[in-house]
């Protein structure tokens, strides 16, 4: 049944104090320049990748369109619906003010973590793909400035046979060898074949020798040619991922990612405080509400927001702003199509904290044809010095690759 999300009512409007549409707050004054320009349109095209990307499209009366992503996951696209008409009409130099708008008009509907605030990032995404058109400038430029050329990329590795060390050690010389990385991440949440309950969160002692055995071979079979991550996907207890970090503390681990479930922050700083191996979390916190309590507490040797998914380009921003102030470095998490990894390589750019930006899609023979621009060269982004994001999508492959029943976006 096909739905319009965009006719709905707004409660809210009913109540709500805080409206910070231009016309209530008053900023309708003409700017000249060519920066008089309002939004016309939101569209959304769902891309069929090793994730469903959602990408997103602002367009504009001035002719200039700008091109976002939000992180995966369903209802997305029906959120951005929604939201369309409490942009259209508005000025999209105004990024900040139109983020804390949606953050506001969305608040019954959750925009305080989850998929609503997944969705306001890819509105936020392309809002900077257009401001930076709109004013002739890259969109480091909007966020500060930069302080690096280049962003380090790491690489998420993948096997057949994952669960096997030498197969893994083997698959990270062959992509720094071949691929040219020199930062690789490998998932520990891996059978072993001495589980006994899949549910209880708690690790066996032949669990915690068969995931140290994995680092192990891995870490010596690099040594210093790569930086090393390795992930456990919120999997484990308090007690045992206490154990796998200290198993594991005698290699070289670039960090220990996501060791517990998000939602205990004590255990979280409790596991953190633990062991000298680095832990790194962040890409289930939302805003920089909940990751400034991960940074105050010290829960956290290394942040790891993910751009399109935390609140955006700014949002990501503030993030980085809390953590240098407990000199934690920053590690995007990212999952996402070209759009998104670029947009989170300006934000690298532009912070002095900035650690990588994770790639999960080397596997994926296709995910740079999505732009005509190249991406990723010897596990570097080159950041772009054309205006907004950088990129132009391949209409083409876009289309090509949608996920079925969606509909691809007008043109520019």
């Amino acid at each position: 049944m096909s739905r319009n999300y965009e006719s709905l009512h707004d409660p809210n409007a009913e109540y709500t104090m805080r409206e910070l549409s231009a016309e209530t707050m008053g900023a309708t004054g003409s700017r000249g320049g060519g920066r008089d320009v309002e939004i016309t349109d939101v569209q959304t095209t769902m891309v069929d990748g090793n994730f469903p990307w959602t990408l997103v499209r602002v367009y504009t009366d001035a002719g200039v369109v700008g091109t976002g992503e939000a992180y995966w996951g369903a209802g997305v696209p029906e959120l951005i619906e929604r939201m369309k008409p409490f942009v259209v009409g508005e000025n999209p130099l105004d990024i900040d003010r139109l983020y804390e708008h949606l953050i506001q008009k969305m608040s019954g509907e959750g925009s305080v973590e989850g998929v609503t605030v997944t969705a306001i990032s890819g509105i936020e995404v392309a809002l900077h793909d257009v401001a930076g058109k709109i004013l002739d400038v890259p969109a480091y430029q909007l966020l500060g400035g930069k302080y690096r050329d280049k962003m380090r990329v790491y690489c998420d590795c993948h096997t057949e046979e994952e669960a096997d060390p030498e197969a893994c050690a083997d698959e990270a010389e062959r992509v720094v060898d071949e691929l040219g990385y020199d930062a690789l991440k490998f998932d520990l949440d891996v059978p072993s074949g001495f589980e006994k309950d899949r549910a209880n969160r708690h690790l066996r002692p032949g669990e915690i020798r068969h995931k140290a055995e994995i680092v192990e071979q891995v870490t010596e079979r690099v040594k210093d040619k790569a930086d090393v991550a390795f992930d456990c996907h919120w999997t484990f207890s308090g007690g045992s991922a206490k154990r796998l970090a200290d198993a594991i503390e005698e290699h070289d681990v670039w960090w220990l990612e996501d060791p517990v479930p998000p939602e205990n922050l004590e255990v979280q700083e409790e596991v953190t405080k633990s062991t000298t191996t680095p832990i790194a979390v962040g890409e289930n916190r939302y805003r920089v509400t909940e990751q400034r309590r991960l940074i105050e507490n010290q829960a956290v040797d290394i942040v790891a927001p993910d751009l399109p998914k935390v609140g955006g380009m700014r949002e990501t921003r503030k993030i980085a702003d809390v953590a240098n102030q407990y000199y934690v470095p920053v590690a995007m998490h990212n999952v996402a199509s070209p759009i998104a990894t670029m947009a989170a390589a300006h934000v690298g750019t532009s912070i002095p904290n900035s650690l990588a930006i994770e790639y999960h899609s080397y596997e994926l023979g296709w995910w740079e044809d999505l732009v005509e621009e190249d991406v990723i060269e010897d596990g570097y982004i080159e950041v772009p010095e054309k205006p907004g994001i950088g990129l132009t999508l391949d209409m083409d492959t876009v289309e090509e690759h949608m996920v079925e029943g969606e509909t691809l976006f007008d043109e520019a």
